[in-house]
């Protein structure tokens, strides 16, 4: 962004959804992808409290109380209102909850006000309808979304004009904290999910398929990284308690959930990841860390999953176990192939490192700032 006056707010208040978390040890994508474009930058974050926050980025946490009736996002856009106008921002950023981009724009009606969106417009409370999401374009100063499978989504039944309002600005990984991956010989023969332990996600189609091929790959093992929700007391649910002896059978191992660090860890190690969505996908985070760590991607074409994975990635179908089973099996097997595919991932992540997702973001608040 072009250098501003210095003041006493900072250029860009960036604002959670109210169940986002902020914090290391608990944070989904949202928070993640907050944290990463924010930690370069004169940005706060603010959003519930919740955890101890990240500590490289200034957080202001939003207490809603119980004041005024209504809903729970309700409650919070008041809140994240009155901390707005404490903050005086230059750009105010809301991520993923339309209903309170409007809430605010309502109460700054002379502010800079951008939505960013992370999952289906078209399923969200004040943009399911096209003339929602009309008002959304005239309301706002701008509007972005994580993936062109979105933006189609946006745009469905609106004219044709409506798209030169609206930008993609793609999730992005950090290569440089990454560091170098090991090559394919050095990995341990580990096949990883990692991820909400949701029939969305897949995971029963993960555990299904580890069945068919694991005793096929001698000295190979299967991890399950993920809970239910993104935080370590996440309750246990009939799906998870169902999917756990069948994890056992099939010698999955299951680790519950783990902190984001932790999981990078893990997927730094492994040989082969699997992204078994059944979900249509808004982007496909995992899939692309996947890449960078430098392991073998397998995942399904739903929603914006083939837009990250391009042709660095084998792909099954979410309900078909056989399949998935002969992909992880046929990577394992053959570790040529699966360092080939490992450096067509590393590569096609570059297309999503974090310098380049600056630039776009900057050439985003650029353009709302500065027409």
């Amino acid at each position: 962004m072009r250098e501003r006056k210095r003041s006493d707010s900072a250029a860009v208040a960036i604002v959670l959804p109210p169940r986002e978390a902020f914090s290391p040890g608990a944070t989904g994508a949202v928070g993640l992808m907050a944290h990463r474009l924010a930690s370069r930058g004169d940005a706060v974050v603010i959003g519930s409290p919740g955890g101890v926050p990240h500590a490289d980025v200034p957080f202001r946490p939003v207490r809603s109380g119980r004041w005024p009736l209504g809903s729970q996002t309700a409650r919070y856009a008041a809140a994240a209102a009155r901390l707005l106008a404490e903050l005086r921002p230059t750009l105010i950023e809301v991520h993923n909850r339309p209903e309170i981009a409007l809430h605010v724009a309502r109460r700054f009606p002379s502010a800079k006000i951008a939505l960013l969106l992370h999952n289906e417009p078209t399923e969200m409370r004040g943009a399911r309808r096209p003339a929602e999401r009309l008002a959304l374009l005239k309301n706002l100063s701008g509007i972005a979304v994580v993936s062109d499978y979105l933006r189609r989504g946006f745009l469905e039944n609106l004219p044709p004009a409506c798209g030169d309002r609206l930008r993609v600005l793609p999730n992005c990984i950090d290569l440089a904290a990454l560091g170098p991956a090991p090559a394919a010989a050095a990995r341990e023969r580990r096949v990883l999910f990692a991820g909400r332990v949701v029939r969305d996600k897949g995971a029963d189609t993960f555990v299904a398929a580890c069945a068919r091929a694991l005793p096929k790959l001698p000295g190979w093992r299967a991890t399950m990284i993920g809970a239910d929700r993104f935080r370590p007391d996440s309750p246990e649910t009939p799906f998870t308690r169902r999917l756990r002896p069948e994890a056992e059978r099939a010698g999955v191992e299951c680790l519950g959930y783990q902190p984001h660090a932790a999981v990078l860890d893990v997927m730094h190690r492994a040989a082969i990841v699997v992204v078994p969505s059944r979900w249509q996908e808004p982007f496909g985070l995992t899939a692309l860390e996947a890449m960078a760590c430098g392991a073998a991607l397998v995942t399904t074409r739903r929603g914006g999953l083939p837009e990250v994975a391009g042709d660095a990635a084998l792909y099954a179908g979410p309900d078909d176990p056989d399949g998935l089973a002969d992909a992880i099996a046929g990577l394992a097997s053959d570790e040529k192939r699966r360092g080939a595919l490992a450096e067509a991932g590393r590569e096609r992540a570059r297309l999503f490192d974090l310098p380049q997702a600056l630039a776009r973001l900057d050439a985003f608040r650029e353009e709302i700032l500065f027409g």
